[in-house]
């Protein structure tokens, strides 16, 4: 005879992988994961295949990391690969093959520390500042229709700034304004 404790154990820990693939699966697809990135205050593009054959590919990511790096300060930060694979995900969803157009992705805690001071909206503690967050466009794609099929992913927070024309992503908790 199993104990309503141990039941509940066993239930939890069987429903866990369908968690897991509910909120982690959902962004990991299968085959190459690519992104195409133009950096608006740079003028820097790169159109990288981060993963592939089942793994990260590290030259790839390096490019990236460049191209969203702090254009105010040159720092260069590991972006986080959930943020990455949020990015490929809402490309697929929405159906486009552009490229993003990067408002602001890295922030070293000097730069967010300036703009918090001077613009509204900006967080002391931006995700920003540990490359885990991005604002971003797609050309081709209503910003309406965006924001939607980011909020759908149920993935990190979701911001909607139609005024500047952007979204917010971040891999932090699920959260949107």
């Amino acid at each position: 005879m199993i104990s309503r404790r141990n039941f509940i154990l066993v239930t939890a820990a069987a429903m866990l992988p369908m968690v897991a693939s509910n909120v982690y699966g959902a962004l990991i697809v299968p085959g190459e994961r690519s992104l195409s990135l133009y950096n608006q205050h740079t003028g820097e593009s790169v159109k990288a295949t981060y993963w592939a054959e089942g793994e990260f590919i590290a030259d790839e990511l390096a490019a990236i990391n460049h191209v969203l790096r702090d254009h105010r300060t040159n720092e260069v930060i590991d972006i986080d690969a959930a943020l990455l694979d949020q990015l490929h995900l809402l490309q697929a969803k929405v159906g486009g093959n552009g490229r993003y157009e990067i408002i602001s992705a890295y922030r070293s805690p000097r730069s967010n520390a300036k703009l918090y001071q001077t613009t509204e909206g900006v967080s002391r503690n931006s995700y920003h500042m540990f490359g885990r967050a991005i604002d971003v466009r797609l050309p081709g794609t209503q910003l309406q229709h965006l924001h939607a099929a980011a909020l759908d992913m149920v993935a990190g927070g979701v911001g909607h700034y139609p005024e500047s024309r952007f979204i917010h992503l971040d891999s932090g908790e699920v959260r949107h304004w």
